[in-house]
């Protein structure tokens, strides 16, 4: 089989969605691989890298000609898609609630749309899971970034001249996002708190060495949606939620918000309100401002002050790490597509569970059901 891999075009996106590394593994598993030229440049993976691993280096008509699997990062437009073979497999991120129109070309086209987002979270996926090999990288980013837009220092230092005291950071919402914010600020030096819908949390927050704030008094609220996700709360749990960030905020130097429920924008979790109370100077990093936002005037790639406050995120936070998420999400691809790799037919046969979850077109027609449901 063809395998290949185009450069990224859509706004931002610095990543590439094959290493030399897995360039390799899939060459070892009998295939022929190619690479559009100056895929990987913004990922720090020069042509030649590829080439000494195997791959073909050329344009991107060479590239996709006659290909039966194209990775990416973003789904390409259907119209860099000609000359692939019929029925080719496309595996990428396809934003499928928010590009319909996209996921209906590729049926019209005749292609297999593969959605790394729909991944299934089960053990057994969990080496393919792209949303979070990369939501890891973007809790890291998050603090990073928000530590050097703070201006202060996260650590008690204690010196001749006086003592500094340790930054106060706040994290809500503890997906894999969260998790990985709340182990960097420790690592940093600071005071973390924490919060989630999701009860079960708590533990894990208290693990990592922050302290745990949750609403205590409203009972029978879990917030545990299918597949680990968090799920949309009832009125009195939100009524109860806001008091305590609203009390517990106004202390913060640092906040750092992580909410989203696939296929939907991103709950509100911080006010105009909320951050008048906090102190001149804090910080606020949104990453969810690619689907709206989880702070009130937000803005994707912008430093948005509002009452002393500064309120940053990116649209494509790790495309800000572009070298490593680069690195995972290629592992991903190969992770998927090896697990079910038929070497007998020399391709790969996507059992029911997986395969069902993640395919968005095939045969002409949109079939999965969280599409056509």
């Amino acid at each position: 089989m063809k395998i290949a891999v185009l450069k990224e075009r859509a706004a931002g996106e610095t990543r590439v969605a094959a290493s030399p590394e897995t360039v390799k593994k899939f060459i070892a598993l009998g295939n022929e691989f190619a690479v559009e030229a100056g895929a990987g440049a913004s990922a720090a993976i020069t042509d030649e890298a590829y080439a000494e691993a195997g791959a073909s280096v050329a344009d991107a008509k060479a590239v996709v000609k006659d290909a039966d699997i194209v990775l990416g990062i973003q789904a390409p437009e259907v119209t860099l898609l000609k000359g692939a073979a019929k029925g080719a497999w496309v595996a990428a991120l396809f934003d499928p609630f928010s590009k319909k129109d996209l996921v209906e070309a590729y049926a019209k086209a005749g292609f297999e749309a593969l959605s790394m987002e729909f991944m299934p979270r089960i053990t057994r996926a969990q080496s393919m899971d792209v949303l979070s090999s990369q939501s890891n990288l973007s809790g890291y980013k998050s603090v990073i970034h928000s530590a050097d837009v703070y201006g202060r220092a996260f650590p008690m230092m204690m010196t001749a001249a006086g003592t500094v005291q340790a930054a106060r950071c706040f994290i809500m919402g503890v997906g894999v996002a969260g998790l990985q914010a709340i182990a960097t600020a420790k690592r940093l030096g600071a005071q973390v708190s924490a919060t989630d819908v999701r009860s079960a949390t708590k533990e894990q927050i208290q693990s990592l060495g922050a302290k745990a704030i949750f609403v205590e008094d409203v009972a029978g609220i879990e917030g545990e949606g299918s597949g680990g996700y968090a799920t949309e709360m009832s009125d009195e749990y939100k009524a109860a939620q806001a008091k305590l960030v609203s009390e517990h905020i106004a202390k913060q130097d640092i906040v750092i918000t992580t909410a989203l429920i696939p296929g939907r924008a991103a709950p509100v979790l911080i006010t105009d309100a909320q951050i008048a109370t906090m102190k001149e100077g804090s910080v606020i990093f949104d990453l969810a401002t690619a689907q709206g936002g989880n702070v009130e005037g937000s803005k994707p790639d912008e430093v948005v002050v509002k009452h002393g406050v500064k309120i940053i995120g990116y649209a494509n936070t790790p495309a800000h790490l572009a070298a490593d998420a680069s690195a995972l999400f290629a592992r991903n691809h190969f992770n998927f597509l090896s697990a079910f790799w038929d070497k007998e037919a020399g391709k790969p046969e996507l059992d029911d569970e997986i395969g069902d979850a993640v395919r968005l077109t095939k045969n002409g027609a949109v079939v999965n059901e969280r599409l056509n449901g």
